[in-house]
């Protein structure tokens, strides 16, 4: 494994290990004179609930990655990788200096060949944690907490699909639906806690 992937590393667990400490202890990049601190903005608000991805792995999505969930990473090169159901993904890559913040603007917009099916069924998540990440089919489409709620639900085609939900630091919750159309659904679970390691390739890596 080269350097610049053993820093890669250490930077994506102390973020992990920062939220695991989240309550117990503050995890403040004040402390840390090498450590800089990576804030992310929308311009608009399509871009709040979006799913973040650094140097390959989910970190959470783009509001709430701030104060117990704020992205520390150690100084060099990383790459920003900003995606949600329906829009192009955003990749950008930056350059940290030591102790020093970065702020990354990020703008979506939208996929030309993304559609929505004609004949839909409806599908409820109710999950928890509700800032992990959601695959359908193996394909990311938000956070669990967009699709939970009185109003708040998934749109799907008829037919069976697979749903997977990841979180680092929590096992993967994987089931499947077969719905018809019209057909209302709910999901039930609460993630098990588990190892930064047990991180599925979807989690690692946007497809």
């Amino acid at each position: 494994m080269s350097l610049t992937s053993v820093l890669r590393t250490v930077a994506l667990v102390s973020t992990v290990m920062c939220w695991l400490a989240a309550g117990t202890e503050r995890c403040d990049a004040g402390q840390n004179k090498v450590m800089s601190e990576v804030h992310f903005e929308g311009t608009s608000k399509v871009e709040r609930d979006a799913g973040v991805w650094v140097d390959g792995g989910y970190v959470g999505y783009l509001k709430e990655l701030k104060g117990k969930k704020k992205v520390l990473l150690l100084p060099g090169e990383h790459e920003v990788t900003v995606r949600e159901s329906g829009y192009e993904d955003f990749s950008k890559k930056i350059t940290v200096e030591p102790g020093q913040d970065e702020t990354v603007m990020v703008t979506l917009v939208k996929n030309p060949k993304a559609t929505t099916p004609a004949v839909t069924a409806t599908l409820k998540l109710k999950i928890e944690p509700k800032r992990a990440a959601v695959f359908l089919d193996d394909k990311f489409v938000g956070h669990a907490g967009e699709f939970g709620g009185a109003f708040r639900s998934m749109l799907i085609s008829p037919g069976k699909h697979r749903i997977k939900v990841e979180l680092p630091g929590y096992q993967t919750f994987e089931t499947e639906v077969n719905l018809l159309a019209g057909q209302k659904s709910e999901v039930k679970t609460e993630l098990a806690k588990g190892s930064i390691e047990q991180a599925g390739p979807l989690i690692k890596q946007p497809q």
